[in-house]
């Protein structure tokens, strides 16, 4: 099974302040922002490293006081969320885990960008919210 890191899930108070920083201080571009109505949050992604394996850092708002990322925030501060593996067969990577008994938080689901996703309980990983996207 191939893994690549799609993504570092930052959680953010302010979405602008937050893409002052990486667009201003370091130079990066944002690729666009998104609002996913079902998970209450609003997110950008930027880029970084080359062209031919992106992996990106996105930044995560809660749209409310009820979502899980306002809720992390109100818990732990900002922070790395979670940290987002791309895989060639989520099928696959899911019976895997299954069959070791790791805790899924959700069935697969479209999010960001039309990608298809699963999250794993950080209890399963050793501390580590982790989420397996779709190729």
């Amino acid at each position: 099974m191939n893994f690549e890191i799609d993504h570092l899930g930052i959680a953010v108070r302010s979405l602008e302040e937050g893409l002052r920083f990486y667009r201003e201080t370091l130079g990066l571009t944002s690729t666009g922002e998104e609002t996913i109505e079902g998970e209450r949050v609003r997110m950008a992604m930027l880029p970084v490293g080359n062209t031919f394996s992106t992996s990106r850092i996105e930044l995560l708002e809660g749209t409310d006081r009820e979502s899980v990322i306002a809720q992390f925030i109100e818990k732990r501060g900002p922070g790395l969320h979670h940290i987002a593996l791309r895989v060639d067969s989520l099928t696959a990577a899911l019976d895997r885990l299954k069959a070791q008994g790791c805790k899924l938080l959700n069935e697969p689901r479209i999010g960001a960008g039309g990608h298809t996703y699963v999250f794993v309980h950080p209890r399963s990983t050793g501390g580590v919210l982790l989420e397996l996207i779709q190729k």
